[in-house]
């Protein structure tokens, strides 16, 4: 390996040891997750493009869902066709300056997944606290700061945390105990002392992850409060529908990410911290798009519409 004048690095690449070292079990896994990747890809378009296309779907909530789903186009993107060119090779490699792009594109995606999930859990609040006044408040050119609010401090979060770690020196060793370079196992590597960005990762976590989830708790204790103020069953479970779908998106990506960032750094188990990963970062991608389909009339029968008037062109 040359050594590297700039950052004082001599590790070109790093070596990720993936899920598995057992060769049919890794082309158990390439097939398994490249079906998973591509009916992703496939969910998340569709919502996008029936957000887009039919009036009755040209809401803030389906805004902010097709902004979801843009975003975690691009999170599994950053992710799954690296692991999947690795199940398939000898040499499960990646570049130094490939390994802290993805690492930069996860931390900011994940950052604004962290604060979109925040706004759509206050265009619920809105909603269903103040109907009257939905469509004064969460006007068009509101929920477009918001959005942007929440790439630019995904975008932040990342920065700080790349450019901290790249103060690092990597002389060796360079195997990744990982499938892909998040960067706790990526600090594991450094030649010098890494406390400082393990203090950041904890500081951030609580600005990036526990006060967004923490400010959801409390606007859902609103939400909550104002459905049960609602005289008929109907009115209840119609309001209490509307955000079931959100409320199991943000149980599923907070649960694991929490568990993932939130716990003290000598407790970190290599296997669980990749099941950990696998699941915020793989697996709640494809069931967003599931989630918000199967449980919403409204994108169903949006759906519905689009496959008839389709059906109808081809007639």
């Amino acid at each position: 390996m040359e050594t590297r004048t700039w950052n004082y690095t001599e590790v070109e690449e790093f070596i990720l040891l993936g899920l598995t070292s057992h060769p049919k079990l890794q082309i158990v896994l390439f097939v398994v997750f490249l079906i998973t990747y591509v009916v992703s890809l496939m969910g998340n378009v569709l919502i996008i493009f029936i957000s887009r296309t039919s009036p009755r779907l040209h809401t803030p909530m389906y805004f902010f869902l097709s902004n979801l789903s843009f975003l975690d186009i691009w999170y599994t993107s950053s992710i799954v066709p690296i692991m999947l060119k690795n199940f398939l090779s000898q040499k499960k490699s990646i570049s130094f300056e490939g390994c802290f792009t993805q690492l930069f594109i996860h931390l900011c995606l994940g950052g604004s997944e962290c604060y979109l999930l925040l706004a759509m859990a206050y265009d619920r609040y809105v909603a269903i606290c103040s109907p009257l006044h939905y469509t004064t408040i969460m006007h068009p050119s509101l929920c477009i700061k918001m959005a942007g609010g929440c790439w630019t401090g995904g975008l932040i979060n990342s920065l700080i945390h790349t450019l901290v770690a790249l103060r690092l020196s990597f002389c060796g060793p360079n195997v990744i105990n990982h499938f892909f370079c998040e960067i706790p196992s990526v600090l594991e590597l450094s030649c010098t002392d890494a406390s400082l960005n393990k203090t950041i990762i904890f500081l951030c976590a609580i600005l990036v992850v526990m006060g967004p989830f923490f400010l959801i708790l409390i606007t859902y204790g609103y939400i909550i409060s104002s459905i049960l103020k609602i005289s008929t069953s109907v009115g209840r479970k119609k309001a209490f529908s509307t955000c079931a779908s959100h409320i199991i998106v943000v149980t599923l990506f907070y649960g694991t990410i929490i568990f993932m960032y939130m716990r003290p750094g000598d407790t970190h188990v290599a296997n669980q911290d990749k099941m950990a990963t696998l699941f915020y970062s793989v697996v709640t991608p494809i069931l967003n798009p599931l989630i918000y389909t199967l449980k919403n009339k409204d994108v169903k029968g949006a759906l519905l519409e689009i496959t008839i008037k389709g059906f109808r062109l081809f007639i």
